[in-house]
This record gives C-alpha cells, sequence and structure tokens, in this order.
C-alpha cells in the first residue's frame, strides 16, 4: 500500500510546474501513513542523502521527494510558483542564496515554527524564515601531478603570478561559468567587491582561456583526470569529499581570504507538509544535524564550521587554519547582485575579460 501511495504521489507531482530538467528521487516511508517532504534543492544527492535518512529515522510514516536541479531553474521554478499561489516543494534549500534572499523578500516563505540556536551567527539568519544551514568555503584545486610544491599559490596574488605562464596553462584552467551557476556569481560578485586582485585575475583567466563549467563537481572531475591543472572558486565541500577518494586532487584555502557560503533553506509559503519541513530544517542545526554535515558529506554546519575545517588537514597545500574566513551573510545586501542594471555591467566585464584572451 505505501509503495502504491508513493507510486501515486510522484505521478501527481510529475504535473507540477517545472522550470527547467528535474531529477527526482524517492525515499520511501517505512513506517505507515502516507505523508510526503518534498524538498527542491541544488545539492548533489550523495551529500544531502544522510541528513534525509537520519530525518526519515525519526519521522518513519515521512516519504520524502528529492527534487534536484540547477540553482536557476530552482529558482525560477520557486518563483513562478509563488507567484501562481501554487506547491511547488514544502521546503528549499540552495547554495544560490542571493535568489533565496529575493524569494524570502518576495514573500515566499513563513517564519520558522522552531526556535533558531542561540548560537547560530547573525551571518546564517534572516527574518526568521532564512537560516543557512552549512559551512562552505570558496576553495582553489589543483592537480598535483602537475604543480610541484614549492609552485603552489598560497593566494590570490600568488595565482596571479603563476598564471603568467600562458603557454603552460592556457585551457587548462577552470572555474564557474557565472552566466549559468548562481553560486558562481555570488563567488565572483564577492571576489569583485573584496579582492584587490580581482581586475588582474580576471585578466589572467581570460588570457589563460578558461574553461568554464556549471558545476564545482565537473571543475574537480577536469583536475582529477589531468585535463586540468587548477580550479577557481569551488566550493570545498565538494572538493574534501573528492580528495578523500582521489589524493591526487590538492586543496587550497586562500590566505588573503577565503569566502564561505551557507546553503540557506526555508519553508514555502505553499507548503503542503509544513511540519515535516520545518522539522527537516532544524535537525540540520541540531548537534546530530552538525555531525552529519561534517562528515562524509563535508557540507559542515553553520554552528561550526569553522572549528571543523581548521581541523583538517589537506596535506597538499595551505589549510583552513590559514585561511581569513569570510562568510556571506544572509541579507538584503545580497539583492545588490541580482539588480538587473549592476549584473549585466558585471557579466559584460566577465565576457569582455575572456573574449580578449580568447577564453570560453
Amino acid at each position: 500500500m505505501r509503495r502504491l501511495i508513493a507510486g501515486l504521489f510522484l505521478l501527481l507531482i510529475s504535473f507540477a510546474p517545472v522550470a527547467g530538467m528535474a531529477e527526482d528521487t524517492l525515499f520511501e516511508a517505512t513506517g505507515e501513513g502516507s505523508e510526503t517532504l518534498v524538498i527542491g534543492s541544488v545539492t548533489d544527492l550523495v551529500f544531502i542523502e544522510p541528513l534525509i535518512r537520519e530525518f526519515q529515522r525519526a519521522n518513519p510514516s515521512t516519504a520524502v521527494v528529492y527534487r534536484q536541479m540547477t540553482s536557476l531553474d530552482l529558482y525560477a521554478a520557486v518563483a513562478e510558483a509563488c507567484e501562481a499561489g501554487t506547491f511547488f516543494a514544502d521546503t528549499v534549500i540552495s547554495s544560490a542564496i542571493p535568489e533565496q534572499v529575493r524569494l524570502v523578500n518576495d514573500g515566499c516563505s513563513e517564519p520558522f515554527r522552531f526556535s533558531l540556536p542561540p548560537d547560530l551567527p547573525d551571518w546564517a539568519s534572516w527574518r526568521n524564515e532564512l537560516v543557512g544551514l552549512t559551512f562552505e568555503p570558496a576553495v582553489i584545486v589543483y592537480d598535483r601531478q602537475g604543480l610541484r610544491p614549492g609552485e603552489v599559490p598560497r593566494n590570490r596574488f600568488e595565482l596571479v603570478d603563476l598564471l603568467r605562464q600562458t603557454e603552460r596553462f592556457r585551457g587548462r584552467i577552470g572555474t564557474y561559468d557565472i552566466e549559468s551557476s548562481g553560486v558562481g556569481y555570488i563567488f565572483a560578485f564577492e571576489d569583485a567587491a573584496q579582492a584587490s586582485t580581482w581586475g588582474r585575475l580576471l585578466e589572467s583567466l581570460g588570457q589563460n582561456q578558461a574553461k568554464l563549467f556549471c558545476c564545482s563537481s565537473e571543475v574537480i572531475d577536469g583536475v582529477r583526470t589531468g585535463r586540468l591543472v587548477l580550479g577557481y572558486n569551488v566550493l570545498g565541500s565538494y572538493a574534501l569529499a573528492r580528495q578523500e577518494e582521489d589524493p591526487r586532487i590538492g586543496i587550497i584555502f586562500p590566505s588573503d581570504y577565503t569566502l564561505a557560503l551557507s546553503r540557506a533553506a526555508f519553508v514555502s509559503r505553499h507548503a503542503r507538509n509544513k511540519r515535516a519541513a520545518n522539522a527537516l530544517i532544524a535537525l540540520a542545526l541540531t548537534d546530530t544535524g552538525q555531525r552529519l554535515l561534517s562528515g562524509p558529506s563535508r557540507l559542515f554546519s553553520s554552528l561550526n564550521g569553522p572549528e571543523m575545517l581548521n581541523l583538517i588537514d589537506t596535506g597538499t597545500g595551505p589549510t583552513a587554519g590559514e585561511a581569513a574566513f569570510r562568510p556571506i551573510a544572509l541579507s538584503p545586501a545580497l539583492l545588490v547582485g541580482l539588480d538587473q542594471a549592476k549584473r549585466r555591467a558585471f557579466l559584460d566585464q566577465w565576457r569582455k575579460s575572456f573574449q580578449a584572451g580568447g577564453g570560453e
């Protein structure tokens, strides 16, 4: 009977409006009942699955549908459903935090029905409707077979110097395609605001015909296979998890500063299962949730992320202990980067730099 109910539910949600391509995964309930929680997210399933499994241990009668999309497709789908007053997901979790702030600002969420931890950092929540669950640094990854130990850059200044060897690195540098990736865009936008090296770094990426990718995992794959020597602004959570499988991957926490974002979650105003949505988010902020996030998933927690990262020695380059972490705060200030005129000007600068160097 549970399988029949779950199958009928999937049939029903298949007719829900979805922007772009979505990949749905069903976690069947193990107890009696027909309750279902729908999660809209950008996080690779392998990283979030431990949290879902723990949630179902405490809620055995709740089936979970995990709907994974790219960050911009997820934003478009949630915004469309919100405007129409229709259901898309009970909770939305995304690393594209400016878009998350905009959705909350536009009235697509509702206040949490649980109390946030008193030790939650100020930067990790907004209006009691949006909370950062993770602490994920933007790192540099490199091929340990492609760089000698003495060449490994410790910061952006040394990276710019290294990339002057254009004959050596042309076509072998990777980073986000900021036009298609919300995470890539916010990292680049924050770099432009905080780094005195931004102009030179952008020029270096263009001159080296850097390859552009949608996702951190694709950049890391390029480094792992030797197609890329170096990847810039990759999510540290993905890099650390992959390094445990392949020591060829080197990781650098830039010592000048290391940006960190937090995957932000909210409960949809049009959620069908608000109880379960609140329970899942609350779980992520408990000691158990912190343990799961800081375990093999390497997402870490917004509550203890810096401390946990400082315990990690990648054995390949500058460690987290040498980094000056700069968390990106969940606040209306993030909406500046989404202003259409500012976004257009920023992307124009990006394109011109790559076109001048013949890059992608």
